[in-house]
């Protein structure tokens, strides 16, 4: 893998962003799995696998070893709202944004297809793609979206 060639991408996209990687002649794209749900990844995978370009779908802490490693060269991440203090986005995009502007890699927003509820009630952290993880009696907290601030941000579409 060469140094500043990943491009990364968080959330869940419009046709018209996934067109526009076509575009750019991008033949991998590197995609975080967005938990609790994947459905962000689900989604991203089918557009990308649409359009010939190969999905790579990582965890968090995989895209925090890739940016220290030197890897990233963009990341994008879909947005739901904005205003001229940033982007209320998908969570994961907050830690995404930081350790991008560590290490000089620009963020780009994108509006999101869809909109995220602020918390998920329905009990996501109880299983995991199908699979009981804990116990449902157990208390669980899943924010969905979360506050970028536009320091972060290189540039809002």
């Amino acid at each position: 893998m060469k140094k500043k060639s990943i491009t990364l991408i968080h959330g869940e996209f419009k046709d018209e962003f996934f067109d526009g990687l076509k575009k750019q002649k991008l033949k991998q794209v590197f995609v975080c799995e967005g938990r609790p749900t994947l459905k962000s990844s689900k989604h991203a995978v089918k557009a990308l696998q649409k359009r010939k370009i190969l999905p790579t779908v990582i965890t968090d802490n995989m895209a925090g070893f890739l940016f220290y490693k030197g890897y990233v060269k963009e990341v994008n991440v879909a947005y739901q709202q904005k205003d001229k203090n940033g982007i209320l986005a998908q969570i994961g995009s907050l830690v995404l944004s930081v350790l991008a502007s560590a290490h000089k890699v620009p963020v780009k927003g994108h509006t999101a297809q869809t909109h995220l509820d602020l918390l998920d009630h329905s009990g996501s952290l109880h299983r995991f793609n199908g699979k009981k993880v804990i116990d449902k009696n157990v208390k669980t907290f899943v924010p969905l979206v979360e506050w970028v601030d536009c320091k972060y941000i290189s540039q809002v579409e």
